[in-house]
């Protein structure tokens, strides 16, 4: 008997400024097997509103996954990953910083902030869409996710 969160879409929360980054996470996620439901903020001011369900996102699906940028608009990544894993009830949402920075620096912090994992976006449209489907395989249909 499959549980709920098998039987239901999975909800994913794309933070990311980038407009041609958030086509080609959709396009990757549509070729996906998994029946999810992508959401988009820009910024890490409307992430945070968006995880803690404030404004106009109240009533919005609590997220089974987090595609978070580091370089965002008002509010960094980093941050955004602090303040979730410091959040009784958002530190169990997985995070996957999706972000063009290699520096070993922020690989680093981003781990000390409890990421799940760390992914470089690739520069060329095939190689996006092959990470972005590698993350899809393994965070959504491998990994047991906790409950809600």
């Amino acid at each position: 008997m499959a549980d709920e969160t098998e039987s239901r879409p999975v909800e994913i929360l794309l933070a990311e400024d980038n407009p041609g980054d958030v086509k080609l996470t959709r396009k990757a996620l549509e070729r996906g097997n998994v029946l999810n439901n992508l959401h988009v903020v820009t910024d890490g001011v409307e992430a945070m509103k968006y995880l803690r369900q404030e404004g106009e996102y109240a009533g919005e699906p609590r997220p089974d996954l987090l595609l978070l940028d580091l370089n965002m608009p008002k509010k960094g990544g980093k941050e955004v990953l602090r303040d979730v894993k410091s959040d009784p009830e958002l530190k169990r949402i997985p995070v996957v910083v999706l972000t063009s920075s290699e520096a070993e620096e922020d690989i680093v912090e981003s781990y000390d902030l409890h990421a799940n994992a760390y992914l470089t976006k690739p520069v060329d449209f095939d190689g996006f869409i092959e990470i972005v489907s590698h993350v899809e395989d393994f965070w959504l249909t491998v990994v047991k996710r906790p409950p809600e």
